[in-house]
């Protein structure tokens, strides 16, 4: 189906192979050498994070399996800790577990931020604790920096290795009075995302130590990691470094005044109810099976995709969507979102 506009940020013309292709001919040049894009990303991204060593790896999953593997060797532990939600648990089937043997301590309130007292309360010593930056699953929700301070070196206490899963840390930054060297220098290891924020095809750079990078390495090849041919993955998150690295504050800027305009209409609601990133949750007084009718009946209309899917929620009549602005999501204006949104039941 064509979709002319997007305010999803993973769907739309911007990721059509065509358009990603246009951009990347712009980027290459008949002196680039298939090594050189990877050794680049590598090199920005650790010095970008102020970390000695970065790794590209096809996946985040993969790449976050290999940091935990790593700690896991290196502590002779098998658990980790992490937010309930976190993205390890949910949405990666466990592969920690099936692959490495791992056992996960969930610390926390599935609804709330992970807190210091929380992860006191997992007993069993742990190989490292996973902070995610922001907290997707729970409408991209920031700890406090000062919290996450206090948390992080409570882990490393304790003689585990904190772990940053910051696929979108490059909009996190945003809500913090901190660059992110200040905010990496409290992990130990730090994995980034290509494709989401910066809009890259897929891929994903694990950072930290010299030894952890090396360590990681040989995982990376012993999981089929080590791609010879990784350069356009590369090249294209590069282009995403130069045009939109700089603009997350825009992102999260006009990420508050759609929040603001949806609150404002009274339709619905945002939680958080202003966003401190770009990524912000829309709670509707909807069924999830009627906002996902609405919403393929909008993009049917009017090529307009107004979110990947709906979650459910613990009221049957309700349900909510999950909103992150890139560049895609500034061709759409706060009003218009916000009708766009109140028009949904009418679309059913």
């Amino acid at each position: 189906m064509d979709v002319r506009r997007s305010l999803s940020q993973h769907s739309g013309p911007r990721k059509s192979p065509f358009e990603v292709l246009r951009r990347l001919a712009e980027h290459v040049t008949p002196d680039t050498g298939p090594e050189d894009p990877v050794r680049e990303l590598e090199e920005r991204v650790a010095g970008l994070l102020g970390k000695p060593k970065a790794l590209f790896f096809p996946s985040g999953t993969m790449a976050q399996q290999v940091a935990l593997r790593v700690h896991a060797e290196r502590t002779g532990r098998q658990a980790f800790a992490g937010h309930p939600q976190s993205h390890l648990h949910v949405w990666e089937n466990q592969g920690y577990n099936a692959l490495h043997g791992l056992r996960f301590h969930p610390a926390g309130d599935r609804n709330e931020l992970m807190g210091l007292d929380d992860l006191k309360a997992v007993h069993e010593p742990l190989a490292a604790v996973v902070f995610e930056l922001p907290q997707r699953d729970i409408g991209g929700v920031l700890p406090e920096f000062g919290d996450l301070a206090t948390q992080t070196a409570w882990a490393r206490s304790t003689g585990a290795a904190a772990h940053c899963d910051g696929a979108r840390l490059w909009e996190a930054q945003t809500g913090y009075d901190a660059s992110l060297p200040e905010i990496a220098t409290l992990f130990d290891t730090v994995y980034v995302s290509l494709y989401k924020g910066l809009e890259g095809v897929r891929g994903a750079v694990l950072a930290g130590d010299d030894d952890t990078i090396a360590q990681a390495s040989v995982w990376r090849r012993r999981m089929g990691g080590a791609l010879v041919d990784a350069w356009p993955l590369a090249a294209i998150a590069l282009m995403g470094m130069d045009v939109n690295l700089p603009r997350m504050h825009e992102f999260r800027d006009h990420a508050q005044a759609l929040a603001h305009a949806i609150n404002a209409d009274g339709f619905a609601h945002t939680v958080p109810e202003v966003p401190s990133t770009p990524l912000f949750h829309v709670h509707l007084p909807m069924s999830r099976h009627d906002a996902q009718r609405a919403a393929q009946h909008l993009l049917q209309e009017t090529g307009i995709k107004l979110f990947l899917y709906a979650r459910s929620n613990p009221d049957p009549g309700r349900t909510s969507f999950e909103v992150s602005v890139g560049i895609s999501g500034l061709e759409f204006t706060p009003r218009e979102v916000a009708e766009l949104i109140r028009g949904l039941p009418s679309r059913v």
